[in-house]
């Protein structure tokens, strides 16, 4: 079975024809093909959110600190954005109250937006727009105690210990946060990375991040993904180590997003970008490391994260213990808000997730790379931003990526990279 959206070259005949085939009406039309007239002028320069009431969608991760921090600092307030921080219990919690309406802003898994844009792996079809990625970095895949000595950074060393369960019955069972999320992105490409199926050879399941290290404190999972600081929570709590970060699979990875559906995007042109004014001003002290002790103090509030201050500031400063003798101090790739570019909503981001879903069987065929890329991924949005807030913006990025089981991504040949692993779970066309 073939998919519905047809291959494209051309970025602006990719976001009509997706829209044709997703069927979103003329206002998303407008807004993926030419800029609302909201975007652009003095006019949306000096007037205000069309919709200053917004409730903002949260789950307890580090990478909430953003707007967290936008709202607690007043920086929402200064671009005349009214916020309620709404806590959420679970991604699917987030996916379905940010679709119905009830949060009209939201921290999002990178997947969740293009999984919801194409209906895919249990999301109702409701287009949805990234135009400005929260941070890169800082999530872990956690091992149990069991495995000390045994595996430390390579997945390879996880194999037989796989293989022997899976032969016995009892297959070992790992955790993630959600299906199309960056969690269970990482975890798939590490287990795949060491020769393991994580469809096929062991046991793959959702747990909400809050409930990851009391899951495996009795027993329940092998190992887990998730963002900090639940990585940090399983050593201190001595049920868990961490075998990677995630920096250490990909060097400065694209991890959550602020999120937006397009049709709240097309309405509200001015809400957004006083959104992301706010967000930048938030990033920028975020990233100015003698603000992370307070950041932390804020962000592990019960109202947030609800957990010891120290067990996120450990990260956020760049030490990493991973709890099994490995200790590395480390300089530049930790959690980041807003260095080298880090907002920029790279259209090669989706791009790569869509090789994975490609990859996994998540979908029937080679999906529309370009087309998909260019519905969710809004620079422009982000550019129109930064100009109106005197900064100069980011730049587009489609360089090459390198993971560190040394398979190399071109954003020009998808479909090439895809197609190009021993490990997957591909379904024919």
């Amino acid at each position: 079975m073939k998919n519905n959206i047809k291959p494209s070259t051309s970025t602006a005949l990719s976001r009509r024809r997706f829209l044709k085939t997703t069927g979103t009406g003329l206002g998303l039309a407008a807004l993926f093909s030419n800029l609302p007239k909201g975007w652009a002028g003095d006019v949306a320069a000096t007037t205000g959110p069309e919709t200053p009431n917004l409730k903002i969608g949260m789950i307890a991760l580090t990478d909430c600190s953003p707007f967290v921090v936008a709202f607690e600092k007043g920086f929402f307030k200064k671009y005349g954005i009214n916020a309620t921080i709404a806590k959420q219990a679970s991604w699917a919690a987030v996916r379905d109250n940010f679709s119905t309406g009830d949060l009209q802003a939201t921290h999002m898994l990178l997947g969740m937006p293009i999984a919801s844009t194409m209906g895919l792996l249990g999301s109702p079809k409701k287009p949805m727009i990234i135009p400005w990625l929260l941070n890169r970095n800082g999530q872990a895949i956690t091992l149990k105690n069991e495995f000390k000595g045994k595996v430390a950074a390579d997945p390879k060393a996880l194999k037989p210990f796989a293989d022997t369960a899976k032969a016995a019955g009892n297959p070992l069972t790992f955790a993630m946060t959600f299906p199309p999320g960056t969690h269970a992105m990482w975890m798939r490409y590490y287990l795949g990375a060491g020769g393991i199926n994580p469809d096929k050879d062991v046991s793959l399941i959702t747990v909400p991040p809050a409930q990851m290290v009391a899951n495996m404190s009795i027993g329940k999972m092998d190992g887990f993904c998730v963002g900090e600081p639940w990585g940090v929570r399983s050593i201190q709590q001595k049920i868990g180590y961490t075998s990677v970060t995630t920096q250490d699979i990909w060097k400065d990875h694209p991890e959550k997003v602020f999120a937006f559906t397009a049709e709240f995007a097309d309405k509200n042109p001015r809400t957004v970008k006083a959104c992301l004014k706010a967000l930048n001003e938030a990033s920028v002290w975020l990233d100015q490391m003698e603000n992370r002790p307070e950041a932390c103090g804020i962000v592990s509030q019960a109202t947030y994260i609800n957990c010891p201050m120290e067990a996120i500031l450990e990260r956020m400063t760049g030490h990493i213990d991973y709890g099994d003798g490995r200790v590395k101090e480390e300089k530049e790739y930790y959690m980041t808000f807003h260095d080298r570019d880090c907002n920029y909503p790279q259209p090669k981001f989706a791009t790569w997730w869509l090789t994975q879903f490609r990859r996994w069987g998540m979908v029937t065929s080679a999906p529309d790379y370009a087309g998909v890329a260019a519905a969710v991924m809004r620079p422009d949005i982000y550019e129109e931003a930064m100009k109106e807030a005197g900064v100069t913006p980011a730049k587009r990025d489609d360089s090459p990526i390198t993971l560190f089981d040394g398979v190399t991504f071109d954003p020009a040949k998808p479909e090439d990279y895809a197609t190009s692993f021993a490990v997957h779970s591909m379904k024919s066309a």
